[in-house]
């Protein structure tokens, strides 16, 4: 059912020729891109599709990797890269013959053996003649091969598991597909919700013990224990790791682990201040300990995996086009910079009068949810112009609307405002306090507003319980609790009993 799929917070995209050209500039996709026109109109390649030595140290020269200890590594991985996403076209010599090329069957390259012939493939085409969407396509292909590879076993592991007979023992690799893949999609999946929730829009870097450690501790544990610490440390040589991999994608900035912090114990990589004190390194010493962040281009990959997989991952804009009934069902559980942007997305599809006229006529009702629906329809009008007016001045006498009008008008200075009922004045301070008791619970705002409303006016229990609104006991029991002073609390609970009996 579409209820019980998994829903993140919305997160702000950029637009997707900003993407795409993030994408072409990813270290990654640009070294592929430039090895697939490189290896035009044809090159011989060794058994698998790989470059042969003298062209692996050309391709470094043409990279300008040369002089570079990595160089030939980052060039390995740009060409197996080009081959995974179609930048690269490998064929063995019978395809060749069979395409109408001459293939004369295996030849050599600097007395190398070659088995086949590298052209650049069709893909290539739409780096340059295609849609902004295209090249997204051919990003997030070569994405999920670096995924996989950083979710597979470390080469050396699986080299120490070979027999004298030659056969791998699999048995003998401490790896399980599975949970590595769900291990990296997790850490992924908790940077994504990090990002989404950061007031700021490109988010902040996440220190890497507090990414492991979030994956690894119980929730209901006070204390990690040392077999706990002993995980976090593990985990964060893993992500150590598969984060270096990740970088050159675009998928996400990283600031290494210090090299000085890794020390070999019992044969196995390990941060030995992380198990000192179970809170980790001092807050400045964070940063040596591996710092990441998800890029915009990042954000943009780990949703579009989020989507594949079912998860409900909406984006700023998604509700442009939907009724203002679906706006304010959503703002409430967007986080305060995600739902301003989308209301002002709404917003400059309409008119301000037409706007205004859909938000008030889907903030009516007396279902539970309709106190909170008429908060979200304030915070929306407060981002419309003056030419709503008449739309305000329709709903003066609404029972519903009529206090939050009066708010909008006197906001802007508007003459000819009329005085509000006491009723009106009571009622909506009731649909205030709902609002806020269903936005944030008992939080502290909402106890500072209760203390203000009673020491306004000594006799507000003797009225409020009076008042004609589904949530009036609900709201008066709430202020009870939170009212710190003994008799108003006592005078709340009995206006609430009041409220029920009325009812």
């Amino acid at each position: 059912m579409p209820g019980d799929r998994p829903t993140m917070p919305p997160v702000r995209l950029r637009s997707e020729a900003e993407l795409a050209r993030d994408a072409l500039t990813a270290p990654l996709l640009a070294r592929a891109v430039r090895l697939a026109r490189w290896a035009g109109p044809s090159r011989p390649v060794a058994a698998g599709g790989v470059l042969t030595e003298p062209d692996l140290r050309a391709a470094a020269e043409h990279l300008g990797l040369g002089a570079e200890e990595e160089g030939p590594g980052y060039v390995a991985e740009a060409w197996q890269l080009a081959v995974d996403t179609g930048l690269i076209e490998v064929r063995e010599p019978a395809e060749e013959a069979a395409a109408g090329q001459e293939a004369d069957g295996d030849g050599d390259a600097g007395g190398e053996e070659t088995t086949g012939v590298a052209t650049p493939g069709q893909e290539l085409r739409l780096i340059t003649e295609g849609s902004p969407r295209d090249v997204l396509d051919i990003w997030l292909g070569g994405f999920e091969t670096v995924l996989a590879d950083a979710a597979a076993p470390d080469l050396a592991e699986i080299v120490d598991q070979i027999g004298d007979d030659g056969e791998l023992d699999l048995d003998g690799i401490d790896w399980n597909p599975e949970e590595e893949a769900d291990f990296l999609d997790g850490v992924l999946g908790n940077l994504y919700l990090l990002t989404a929730l950061d007031e700021q829009d490109s988010g902040r870097a996440v220190p890497l013990p507090a990414l492991a450690a979030a994956m690894i501790v119980p929730d209901d544990m006070e204390e990690p224990t040392d077999d706990i610490l002993e995980e976090i440390s593990e985990a964060m040589v893993r992500l150590d790791d598969q984060f270096r991999m990740l970088e050159p994608t675009g998928l996400v900035e990283y600031q290494p682990v210090d090299e000085a912090l890794i020390e070999e114990v019992d044969g196995e990589g390990r941060f030995p201040e992380t198990a000192e004190s179970p809170h980790g390194p001092d807050e400045e010493d964070f940063s040596r300990y591996g710092m990441v962040r998800l890029t915009p281009l990042g954000v943009f990959g780990v949703r579009t995996r989020m989507l594949d997989a079912g998860i409900d991952a909406p984006a700023v804009g998604d509700l442009a086009g939907k009724g203002a009934e679906v706006l304010l069902d959503a703002l409430p559980g967007h986080p305060e910079p995600a739902a301003r942007a989308e209301a002002e997305q709404w917003l400059a599809r309409r008119t301000p009068d037409e706007a205004a006229r859909e938000l008030l006529a889907a903030a009516r009702g007396d279902d539970p949810g309709a106190p909170l629906r008429r908060l979200a329809c304030q915070q929306t009008l407060s981002l419309v112009g003056a030419a709503a007016e008449p739309a305000l001045r329709e709903v003066l006498d609404d029972r519903h609307l009529g206090g939050l009008a009066r708010v909008w008008l006197a906001e802007r200075a508007m003459p000819d405002i009329p005085e509000p009922s006491e009723e009106m004045v009571f009622w909506l301070t009731v649909d205030t306090i709902a609002a806020q008791l269903a936005a944030d619970g008992d939080s502290a705002e909402l106890r500072d507003l209760v203390r203000g409303l009673v020491e306004q006016s000594g006799s507000f229990f003797d009225s409020a319980w009076r008042v004609d609104h589904p949530a009036t006991a609900e709201v008066l029991e709430a202020m009870g609790r939170l009212h710190p002073d003994k008799k108003a609390a006592k005078q709340a609970r009995k206006a609430a009993f009041k409220a029920r009996s009325r009812a």
